[in-house]
């Protein structure tokens, strides 16, 4: 799933390439991906995108003098494909990946394409941002200029989940997923079954920090990148997730998984855990 790093590159790519240009056509072509009919998306033809915004894992693009917002969830399999021209003849609704595209007048624009049978890419067309739930529901973004070490540690005061469900709630802090919330543990060198309220103030001002400079690395290395390169290069990036059985960049150590029902965490032993090698099921003893 795109997290922070992967939406704010493309929020720069878009805003390079849509600022200043009309919207022509928005086609949406699955049944399920368009949350929202008022306004519809007939409204978005004719007007000019003015800027491009990013909301966590939203994308969110801004048309009119009206303001009317395209505001774009990409979901676990869902991707932004840029096209520089598209064929004469539309696609046919519900036919591959393909669940929405957006012409432009110079002939250019993007599709979204979702692989899988589980279809989760949501749009919404709305007047205000805060008008999609998912966003209105949001914590702080972890890169905010305002998101200092007090603002965090005032977000953890009272919790009670485990360090990875934390990271990954988007009520809590927006944006932070699967992927970069096994990397933010790793250089914290912090356990992912480790509770919140285990940390002390030098724990939590590792993990800000190591949050912080996780996800500014991984925006750095994909500033200025084409959106059709921006997942190889999250996954070069990546220092234990999604590389179980290789070993730890920083310790030489075997990289462990932990497997869920619809997802896994990786880990490193030595890094992390003293050594100890996490139960694979959630309810694992193994807290430090």
């Amino acid at each position: 799933m795109p997290e922070v790093p992967e939406v704010e590159a493309l929020r720069e790519f878009l805003d390079a390439q849509l600022v200043g240009k009309e919207i022509v056509r928005v086609l949406p072509l699955t049944v399920n991906v368009l949350k929202t009919y008022d306004p519809p998306v007939s409204a978005l033809e004719g007007v000019t995108v003015t800027s491009v915004a990013r909301h966590g894992k939203y994308l969110d693009i801004v048309a009119g003098d009206a303001g009317l917002h395209i505001a774009i969830h990409l979901a676990r399999a869902g991707w932004l494909r840029w096209k520089d021209s598209f064929p004469a003849v539309p696609p046919r609704p519900g036919k591959g990946p393909l669940a929405l595209r957006v012409v432009l007048g110079e002939g250019d624009g993007f599709d979204l394409t979702e692989a899988g049978t589980t279809k989760r890419l949501a749009v919404h067309v709305v007047r205000d941002p805060a008008d999609v739930p998912g966003i209105a529901r949001l914590g702080p973004d972890p890169l905010d200029d305002s998101f200092d070490r007090a603002a965090f540690a005032q977000l953890l005061a009272g919790e009670h989940r485990q360090l990875k469900g934390a990271l990954r709630d988007q009520r809590l802090i927006a944006g932070i997923g699967n992927a970069y919330s096994d990397e933010i543990l790793h250089a914290a060198k912090m356990s992912p079954f480790k509770p919140v309220k285990n940390l002390t103030e030098e724990d939590i001002t590792v993990l800000y920090e190591a949050m912080r400079s996780t996800l500014r690395e991984a925006i750095e290395r994909s500033h200025g990148l084409a959106a059709g390169r921006l997942k190889a290069e999250k996954k070069s990036g990546l220092r234990v997730h999604g590389r179980t059985g290789e070993a730890c960049p920083v310790c030489g150590d075997t990289i462990r998984e932990v497997s869920f029902s619809d997802s896994s965490l990786q880990y490193c032993p030595t890094c992390q855990t003293g050594g100890k090698l996490l139960a694979d099921r959630r309810m694992s003893r193994l807290l430090k």
